[in-house]
C-alpha cells in the first residue's frame, strides 16, 4: 500500500488532510512537534480523532531534526510527502524569528534532502499568499513578481519555493507549492483573527481591528474554507508535474472572492448570534495596520481549475456558521 507522509498532522490543515486521506483508504504517517504556539489541547484533540483509525500512525518530532526524519523515510519509503509543518503567523515572525528559520528553512531543507535520497512520486508543500507582499495587481497570479516579502514569514515561504525549484531542477523531484489564502473553519488556529474575535467576545474584551478605521478603503481578504483547501490538496496530490522541466509548480488555493474585513466581522457576529440564540455584537476598536500585514489578498484560481477541475466555493456565511457552531459546542458556550 502506498504510504503518505503528512507533516504538521496535528495542525489545522494537516488534521483535515490526514482525515480525508484516511477516508480514501490511504495509509498516513503523521508527524508533528506539538509546540505550544497555540493551545496544545486542540492539537491533541485533533490527533485523538485521527488515532481512532488504524490507517494512521503518529510520530512526535520536529522536521528540523534530520536524524529523526531520516529514520522515518528509511522505514516507510514514502510515495507521497505533504509538508504542512511550519511556524505559522505573520506577526509572530517579528517576535520570534528563530522559530521560522528552524522550522521553515532548516526543516524544509531536510524534507527536500530526504525526498532526494528516498525518491517520491510527489512532494506537495505549503506556501502562502503572503509571498505576494504588497502587490497592487489583482487578482494575484502565480506568475506575478514576488520578490518583495513584507514579513519574515513570507520570506521563508518564498525561500521554500526557490529551494523546491532548485531540487526539482537538479534531482528531478516532482514538487508543488500551494499558496494558501487565509484558511478558516472548525478546529482552526486560535491565533487567527476570526478565532481570536470570538475568544475575546466571551472574555468581555474589545477586539482590535487593524484597518485604521478606514471603512471606505477597508482591508480585503480571500477567506478560504478548510474543506475547499483539503479538496484542492487531495486533487493536486494525484497530479504530480511530469510534462515540464523542472518538475515544479506553484498554485494558488483561494476562494477567488475577497471580502472586506468589516463584512467578514459583521458576518461572524451574525453567525455567532445564530449559534447562541441571542444577538451578539463585538466591542471594537480601530488601530493602524500592523507591520507585516498586507492590505488585500485575492487569488486567481485559474491554474488550479485547469489542472484539477476544482474551484473553492464555500461562502463566508456558510463557512463561518460551521465555525461558530463548532466553537459554541467545543467550548461549551450554550
Amino acid at each position: 500500500m502506498e504510504t503518505y507522509l503528512v507533516t504538521g498532522a496535528a495542525g489545522f490543515i494537516g488534521y483535515y488532510l490526514s482525515k480525508a486521506l484516511i477516508q480514501k483508504g490511504k495509509k498516513v504517517i503523521g508527524v508533528d512537534n506539538l509546540n505550544d504556539y497555540y493551545e496544545v489541547r486542540l492539537k491533541e484533540d485533533r490527533l485523538s480523532d485521527l488515532k481512532e483509525n488504524n490507517q494512521f500512525t503518529f510520530y512526535k518530532g520536529d522536521i528540523s531534526d534530520k536524524l529523526f526524519m531520516e529514520e522515518l523515510f528509511s522505514k516507510y519509503h514514502f510515495v507521497y510527502v505533504i509538508n504542512l509543518a511550519a511556524q505559522a503567523g505573520v506577526r509572530y515572525s517579528i517576535e520570534n524569528p528563530d522559530a521560522y528559520i528552524q522550522s521553515n528553512i532548516i526543516g524544509f531543507y531536510n524534507i527536500l534532502e530526504l525526498c532526494r535520497k528516498y525518491p517520491v512520486k510527489h512532494l506537495v508543500y505549503a506556501s502562502s499568499s503572503s509571498v505576494y507582499g504588497a502587490n497592487d495587481k489583482i487578482p494575484f497570479e502565480e506568475t506575478d513578481f514576488v520578490d518583495n516579502p513584507v514579513s519574515l514569514y513570507a520570506a521563508t515561504k518564498k525561500s521554500n519555493e526557490l529551494m523546491a525549484y532548485t531540487y526539482s531542477h537538479i534531482y528531478d523531484i516532482p514538487s508543488t507549492g500551494l499558496r494558501f489564502f487565509t484558511v478558516y473553519g472548525p478546529m482552526g488556529r486560535p491565533d487567527m483573527a476570526y478565532f481570536g474575535f470570538v475568544d475575546k467576545y466571551f472574555n468581555n474584551q474589545t477586539i482590535s481591528i487593524f484597518n485604521n478605521g478606514d471603512l471606505e478603503n477597508d482591508m480585503y481578504r480571500d477567506f478560504t474554507y478548510i474543506d475547499d483547501i483539503v479538496e484542492g490538496i487531495t486533487r493536486v496530490i494525484d497530479k504530480a508535474p511530469s510534462d515540464v522541466k523542472p518538475k515544479n509548480r506553484v498554485l494558488n488555493i483561494g476562494n477567488n472572492s475577497p471580502e472586506k474585513l468589516m463584512y467578514f466581522i459583521n458576518t461572524l457576529e451574525v453567525c455567532l448570534s445564530e449559534s447562541l440564540g441571542y444577538k451578539v455584537e463585538f466591542n471594537k476598536t480601530f488601530e493602524p495596520i500592523k507591520k507585516g500585514d498586507v492590505h488585500k489578498t485575492y487569488a486567481s484560481t485559474k491554474l488550479l481549475e485547469d489542472l484539477v477541475g476544482f474551484k473553492p466555493k464555500t461562502s463566508i456565511k456558510e463557512g463561518l456558521q460551521k465555525f461558530t457552531d463548532w466553537y459554541v459546542e467545543y467550548y461549551n458556550k450554550k
